[in-house]
């Protein structure tokens, strides 16, 4: 059952762990629980059959299934013939998913259900169920640490999705620069899609630590994430701030036993300074922020320790070998306290993009910077504000105004629980900002309230134009909120008040 030494790395991890704990669990996925010592075994079974579908060193598996454990078994039985494994999330659209498999060239594609998913074309197409039948292999393809590993799609918000691909030197930098977010041991809330840079680049990660992963329902609900922390013991609980918003919410969470986390990690969008202080306080333990992109899926990070400004306001420091630089639209670097662009560099950074056929001969940047979507500042601590997308920027007047100005200096007032701004078009002024609001519990400010809060904190022409109170806020499928639907919606608010508060200054003036 021991994997041969000296094969791989991940070989190598899997050695140690069934050489002294090979009972230790890996994956709890509902009633379904494996062992490191059932992984590496039902791993073994997709191996071989993946081997005798023609999968060698190179070749691309994509995997078409939702968290579970058979999506673990088959992508260590992957990486165990030395192939790059493709996560593809099976809620995605047929268009996506054709896309996706054109692009990325697969051998097999592994299935949840029968059915030939739109662009297969010569691969062979198998059920997760077909693949974990049968005997195992016990071996392990040596491969090197430029060996391309993984392949993770963007989220296409900007066009089709792009498959950043891993080498396996890249997953092991991650895996030793993770910081507190890891510990031995660990038992983990694993709430994001396989699919998605969160799961896909932390096998070596969770084999250095020896943790076990805990996955939430498909369905989320509060009530479902609190149960499981508490029966399973989590020691790391992760997910966006909405979904911790909720949980704290709940009257259960008083009689819980919440006493084995150690750790709450969020990020995703803007975390209130209430929302932190409520989650330190009826959670027990610290919160911290993190923030990443498919391309480099660890960037920056604040500490547990860090005051709550820094950790509602920033997203901390550089991790690792992570270089940061800000710039401004012709490139330059722009210094402390200045907005800009964000450009990023690290060892750990996808290698480029995968390129169809020819594998991993995608563009990547001869001095390996990779521009961020986000535009943001660097404090005098090096601690980073994420001002927002740079395609969420409106235009008011002349003036460019980013979002998340705005829905922090809403935050900070007492009667707001949550915001989003978003800038929908205008007669003569261009674009204004559409504030959708949730208040806080038992409060009910007014529109012109919250506007002349906003006026003390910042520029007069950020001023939301329109406040609108809800009960929620939409959210996408990975909980983010859902910034197409309040364009749509603050498009037909503008509508139906179509004068603005002001009339737009002369920029510069």
């Amino acid at each position: 059952m021991n994997p041969a030494r000296g094969s791989g790395a991940v070989a190598d991890l899997f050695t140690g762990i069934l050489a002294e704990e090979p009972a230790a669990e890996a994956i709890v996925d509902g009633g379904h629980r494996l062992t490191f010592e059932r992984w590496w075994r039902s791993a073994g079974s997709a191996a071989r059959a993946l081997r005798e579908l023609g999968v060698g060193r190179g070749d691309v598996v994509c995997l078409l299934l939702p968290s579970s454990a058979e999506f673990a078994c088959c992508y260590l039985g992957a990486l165990r013939l030395g192939a790059v494994v493709s996560g593809i999330n099976p809620r995605l659209g047929p268009t996506e998913i054709g896309h996706i498999l054109a692009t990325a060239a697969p051998k097999v594609v592994v299935t949840a259900g029968p059915g030939l998913p739109p662009g297969a074309g010569g691969a062979a197409v198998r059920t997760a169920g077909e693949i974990l039948t049968g005997p195992a292999d016990d071996g392990f393809v040596a491969v090197r640490a430029d060996d391309p590993a993984v392949i993770v799609w963007t989220s296409g918000t900007t066009g089709r999705p792009k498959g950043a691909w891993f080498d396996h030197e890249a997953l092991q930098l991650i895996a030793r620069n993770i910081g507190p977010l890891s510990a031995r041991h660990d038992r983990k809330l694993s709430p994001v899609p396989f699919a998605h840079a969160g799961y896909m680049t932390r096998i070596y990660d969770q084999l250095l630590y020896r943790s076990a992963l805990v996955l939430t329902p498909p369905v989320w609900r509060a009530e479902d994430m609190l149960e499981t922390l508490a029966a399973e013991r989590v020691t790391l609980g992760q997910g966006v701030p909405t979904q911790w918003e909720k949980l704290i919410s709940l009257d259960a969470l008083a009689g819980t036993d919440l006493s084995a986390l150690r750790l709450v990690a969020t990020g995703a969008s803007r975390v209130p300074p209430s929302l932190v202080r409520a989650m330190r306080e009826r959670l027990g333990c610290p919160v911290v922020v993190r923030y990443a992109s498919t391309e480099l899926p660890l960037a920056f990070g604040t500490d547990p320790g860090d005051p709550v400004e820094a950790v509602a306001t920033t997203v901390g420091r550089p991790l690792g070998d992570v270089e940061v630089e800000i710039r401004d639209e012709a490139g330059a670097p722009l210094g402390p306290g200045r907005a800009g662009r964000i450009h990023l560099r690290s060892r750990a950074a996808m290698r480029g993009y995968w390129a169809g056929p020819r594998g991993a001969a995608g563009p990547r940047p001869a001095d390996r910077w990779i521009t961020a979507g986000d535009v943001g500042s660097l404090d005098a601590d090096g601690r980073l504000t994420i001002l927002g997308r740079a395609d969420d920027a409106y235009i008011r007047g002349g003036y460019n105004v980013h979002p998340a100005e705005v829905e922090t200096a809403l935050l900070r007032h007492p009667a707001v629980a949550r915001v989003s701004v978003v800038g929908t078009p205008a007669p003569v002024i261009g674009e204004i900002g559409v504030a959708f609001v949730v208040p806080a519990a038992g409060r009910a400010p007014a529109a012109e309230e919250l506007r002349d809060w906003c006026r003390g904190l910042i520029a007069d022409y950020k001023v939301p134009d329109l406040v609108v109170f809800a009960d929620d806020l939409p959210v996408n499928t990975v909980h983010k909120i859902d910034r197409t639907e309040l364009r749509r919606r603050a498009a037909a608010e503008a509508a139906a008040r179509p004068r603005v508060s002001r009339t737009p200054s002369a920029p510069g003036h």
